[in-house]
């Protein structure tokens, strides 16, 4: 086992044996490191890219006691360092982010592959998927954790097909978002703290997903389809009482003449509560503006009213999209924080286009599955150096922009 430690954050590594196994490969990277800010050209000289070399030298002899034999430590700086060059890639108060990321992938032999939705091309085809907790807090967010999702029919019945692809016996199929819930207990058993969770609505309209969020002592602020039923108010329930002949009932029930559910997008056919204009964000395209109504509101799980909640409508003022949340949060959560958490998980959509445009994420040609478990892990450690990289550089470049002491720049 080794410890990568710094600041306060103590994170244990560990690579089994000579590399060649996952193990426990999966605790590590949690820096307040500042991410990716304004989509701006950054003047960077010939020395600051000569530092990053060394840094990129320091950095990778942080994780020299994990592997065990020389080849391995040098396959792996030469793994990471091609990573983050030019060269064409080939086989060589924080919030958890949950989402999936789709690759291509031709034939049928890599591990987990088949043809479902793939995000990658917007269409169903022949990929692999991978589920992944991103971290985010202040501006610095990174992959924390990722697992593959093992499809039920065509992989985890087939444990032949299994074995010829290097996958355990304890590997098996699991559900998205139960995978999600696994990658969250992995990561809090290892001393990782969130405060709240974002989701889309692939896993926010699962009620096992939010009841296992809730249940972990998390925040959650989850996307939900149009069609989520529930109530403003809650109905009345009942238990029957016994009529006398067979079993009593104890199952309980909506009292007679009740409310029924009502999607969310037709709660309110005119009024409702007023809309109030948040700014999200600033982008190359402009500000993005969203108008926000929120209400404490009474999900419909199984015909009966469930924990109370909030529900978030939020309305792009240019074109119209409505997108709708729940949050589990206390009643007195000011609306912009849950906004906050809700729009914080396109952080981890920037991590994914990052990792496959500037890191090779999705360049790997390996079908076994121990091999692609090893490209993800070592994808999150190139990641996170680059992400300490672009703190030290604008950091500098900040500090180079500062006014002098007398409050102007120094000018030669």
């Amino acid at each position: 086992m080794c410890y990568i430690s710094r600041n306060e954050f103590i994170y244990p590594l560990c690579f089994d044996a000579d590399f060649d196994t996952i193990g426990g490969v999966r605790r590590m990277f949690l820096e307040k490191t500042v991410g990716c800010m304004e989509d701006r050209p950054m003047s960077v000289t010939i020395d600051e890219l000569k530092k990053v070399r060394q840094n990129l030298s320091h950095y990778l002899r942080q994780f020299a006691g994990c592997i065990k034999t020389r080849n391995s430590r040098a396959h792996f700086r030469t793994y990471v360092s091609g990573q983050i060059g030019d060269l064409p890639r080939k086989s060589v108060e924080p919030i958890a982010l949950i989402d999936e990321t789709s690759f291509v992938k031709k034939g049928d032999k890599t591990a987990g592959v088949q043809r479902q939705y793939c995000g990658a091309s917007g269409k169903k085809d022949n990929c692999v998927v991978t589920v992944h907790l991103g971290y985010t807090a202040g501006d610095f967010h990174a992959l924390i954790d990722g697992d593959l999702y093992l499809p039920q029919a065509s992989w985890d019945e087939d444990r032949q097909r299994c074995r010829e692809a290097g996958i355990p016996d304890e590997v098996a199929y699991r559900p998205k978002w139960q995978i999600a819930l696994d990658l969250l207990d992995r990561a809090m058993n290892n001393g990782v703290r969130f405060k709240y969770l974002a989701a889309d609505e692939w896993y926010g309209r699962t009620e096992g997903f939010r009841a296992g969020v809730d249940a972990r002592g998390l925040r959650y602020v989850v996307e939900v389809d149009r069609s989520q039923l529930g109530w403003t108010r809650c109905p009345k329930v009942v238990v029957p009482g016994a009529s006398g002949r067979g079993r009593p009932p104890s199952a309980p029930r909506l009292a007679k003449g009740a409310a029924a559910a009502r999607r969310v997008d037709a709660l309110w056919k005119r009024g409702g509560p007023s809309w109030e204009c948040f700014h999200i964000k600033n982008t190359h395209k402009g500000p993005v503006v969203w108008e926000v109504r929120a209400v404490r509101f009474f999900p419909c799980e199984y015909t009966l009213p469930a924990c109370e909640c909030w529900l978030m409508v939020a309305r792009n003022v240019l074109d119209g999209e409505v997108k709708y949340f729940l949050s589990n949060a206390p009643a007195d959560t000011p609306v912009e924080v849950l906004l906050h958490v809700a729009f914080s998980r396109w952080r981890i959509e920037r991590v994914f286009e990052d990792g496959k445009g500037e890191i090779g994420l999705d360049h790997f040609e390996v079908r076994q599955y121990r091999p692609l478990m090893r490209h993800l892990i070592l994808s999150m450690v190139s990641f996170l150096f680059l992400m300490q990289q672009t703190q030290r550089l604008q950091k500098k470049r900040l500090l180079d922009h500062l006014p002098s002491t007398g409050g102007r720049r120094n000018t030669a």
